[in-house]
């Protein structure tokens, strides 16, 4: 080839890796001829689709000769009503990832910073990286945010912070006073992204919603996804709650029907599944309690997890064990590419699951 075509890209995105998944059921079924395959990788919901959903989506078949509605308008009203906010302060996404990426394009660039933890979310830095802006990456504090440092870290250059709670991949978190202390010292030009992707999965009191702190602070926007405990990951739906300002912004640079019809219906639908949430929620806090009792048998250290997942410390290189758990079938998630070589990051399964992967990795260890 005599063409340099990666040299005509965007200098920024030159130098970019592509954000890499959990290795699908499918791929390793071809690579080893595998048939019996569990998959703990990607921290979705183990149950499958809620049976509305599922009675939602053969209704919606009729029409996929349509385009989607592009204004989302029933699923905003949904929303609206669910969290008490007005439907001009939502932004809808193909999943939140996207949203973190509109709000990158809308407010940064070449001149800009965007700051972000260390173990945090791989797609801040991938989405800085994307408009030329800087990454500004502060220590974590006990594998989390330290709050304080973030903010030391802000200057006339910040656009953007991006705040994961719970934090992915880890699970920690930060109590609401932490929250309420740091938005107050962020300047209101600096936009704070509260990403809660697994807010669904925590119910004790000192976990801030962020979306209760939006009166108070203007520029504050709380993303959310129905990929985690609503179950809906192959979906991708996404969605932000943010000032109608910065809502108004996020619908000029996001694409014409971002979100597809199947992906409206099943959200509206699963917003209607109360039980199916909180079914799921129960599961994962058994599932939880299960993996945790399952690496103290094995006297493996772990990373206390408010998510849907779990990091055990294997205190040594953890890709031969991560690619000994595949040849048996199991699928989980080395975390090297977060500076986390020792560990892997466990999604919670079904019981019978959960009880395989500590079976399969007692037994590989």
């Amino acid at each position: 080839m005599s063409t340099d075509f990666i040299a005509l890209a965007n200098t920024s995105i030159q130098g970019m890796s592509p954000y890499l998944p959990g290795k699908p059921v499918e791929e390793l079924e071809r690579e080893l001829g595998l048939s019996d395959i569990i998959k703990l990788a990607s921290n979705e919901n183990p149950r499958g689709p809620s049976l509305k959903v599922q009675e939602q989506l053969k209704a919606s078949f009729s029409q996929l000769t349509r385009y989607p509605d592009g204004t989302g308008f029933q699923l905003k009203q949904k929303l609206a009503a669910k969290h008490g906010v007005d439907p001009g302060m939502i932004t809808l996404g193909n999943g939140s990832n996207e949203i973190l990426e509109l709000l990158a394009k809308a407010f940064s660039g070449s001149s800009s910073e965007v700051i972000f933890s260390e173990y945090s979310f791989v797609v801040y830095g991938l989405v800085a990286q994307s408009v030329g802006a800087k990454a500004v990456v502060t220590d974590a504090k006990g594998w989390g945010h330290d709050l304080q440092a973030m903010a030391a870290a802000v200057t006339e250059r910040t656009s953007l912070i991006f705040l994961a709670n719970p934090n992915n991949p880890t699970g920690t978190y930060f109590s609401a006073d932490e929250l309420e202390r740091f938005l107050q010292s962020i300047p209101s030009r600096v936009i704070v992204v509260l990403d809660e992707a697994y807010a669904e999965y925590v119910s004790f009191e000192e976990y801030p919603q962020g979306l209760q702190f939006m009166s108070r602070h203007e520029n504050l926007v709380v993303t959310r996804t129905f990929s985690k405990a609503y179950g809906l990951a192959a979906l991708r739906v996404g969605f932000c709650v943010a000032n109608p300002q910065i809502t108004d912004i996020l619908n000029r640079v996001r694409q014409p029907f971002n979100v597809g019809s199947l992906g409206l219906s099943a959200a509206c639908a699963a917003l209607d599944d109360a039980d199916y949430l909180a079914q799921s929620v129960a599961l994962n806090q058994q599932g939880m309690t299960q993996l945790e009792q399952g690496f103290e048998q094995l006297k493996l250290e772990y990373i206390a997890s408010i998510g849907n997942f779990i990091n055990v410390d294997l205190k040594r290189d953890a890709m031969p064990v991560y690619q000994a758990l595949l040849a048996k079938g199991v699928i989980v998630r080395p975390v090297a590419n977060y500076n986390m070589p020792q560990h892997l990051r466990v999604s919670i399964g079904l019981e019978a699951e959960n009880q395989r992967f500590i079976e399969t990795l007692g037994a590989v260890i």
